[in-house]
């Protein structure tokens, strides 16, 4: 059965919040999409830094979604890119995709960081809430 949304209650289905391990998570696409990121990136011969600014570089070429940089976020910061680097791929770039496209991806980019924040605060919340 495929989910492209998230449901919730007691008929939620399990999802893969970790490599081996099963759990349903409000976050679970996300969570999946971060570990597919995760594991592309092992599996790639260029050094993790690099490999994650041609990604944000393909992401803003594509337009993306900001979920798109959220599910990228985790593994761009582990990689060490930087808020610096990001602007630099935004700087070298524009000129083949074009300022709208630039522009468009800044506001992007700044909106996944806001769910990501979002996403944090609920699972704070979450944990708080446990007995």
């Amino acid at each position: 059965m495929n989910y492209w949304y998230l449901p919730r209650g007691p008929d939620a289905p399990a999802f893969r919040d970790n490599p081996g391990g099963l759990v349903t998570s409000d976050t679970a696409v996300l969570d999946t999409l971060t570990d597919l990121t995760a594991v592309s990136v092992d599996h790639s011969s260029l050094p993790s830094r690099e490999y994650m600014l041609v990604r944000l570089a393909a992401l803003i070429a594509m337009d993306a979604p900001p979920a798109s940089y959220l599910a990228n976020a985790d593994a761009a910061e582990k990689s060490g890119v930087t808020a610096d680097d990001i602007q630099e791929v935004m700087i070298a770039i524009a000129p083949v995709v074009g300022a709208p496209r630039v522009v468009s991806a800044a506001g992007k980019i700044l909106r996944a960081m806001g769910l990501a924040i979002s996403v944090g605060e609920a699972e704070l919340a979450d944990y708080d809430d446990m007995p």
